[in-house]
């Protein structure tokens, strides 16, 4: 069953690494994305996530559902608040039989999740504040 969660607590990957543990998978992708320092020339001290919790979570289960239904699991966690460089800001893990299953659908989880999950970021840089997703 998968487990999805937006939160404002500081993520811990080693918990969400068991709940995806289980002798019918073969195959464990995770994605850990954290805050960094540098975009191209663009230097950011911190970032803040908003979240719409109750869109997200439904639409998270929108995303996690197929893949369940052909034998995964998926977990995911999304921070929200303050977070500074390197900070963990999401976690996506998904476990399937295989690898080749694995790793596809943690990356069309991670990507459809930044494309259509009501998250948003407000960018501290050095030179102004910006906003994305």
């Amino acid at each position: 069953m998968y487990y999805l969660r937006i939160s404002d607590a500081p993520i811990e990957v080693a918990p969400l690494y068991q709940k995806l543990v289980d002798p019918q998978f073969g195959g464990i992708d995770m994605f850990v994305g954290t805050i960094r320092q540098w975009t191209g020339s663009i230097e950011t001290k911190r970032i803040d996530y908003t979240a719409y919790h109750g869109m997200a979570e439904r639409q998270l289960e929108r995303i996690a559902q197929p893949i369940e239904a052909q034998g995964g699991r998926v977990v995911v966690v999304h921070r929200t608040g303050q977070l500074a460089l390197t900070d963990i800001a999401v976690f996506v893990g998904v476990a399937a039989p295989h690898r080749a299953e694995a790793f596809k659908w943690c990356q069309y989880v991670i990507d459809t999740l930044k494309q259509t999950v009501p998250i948003w970021k407000k960018e501290y840089d050095t030179d102004k504040v910006r906003w994305g997703n």
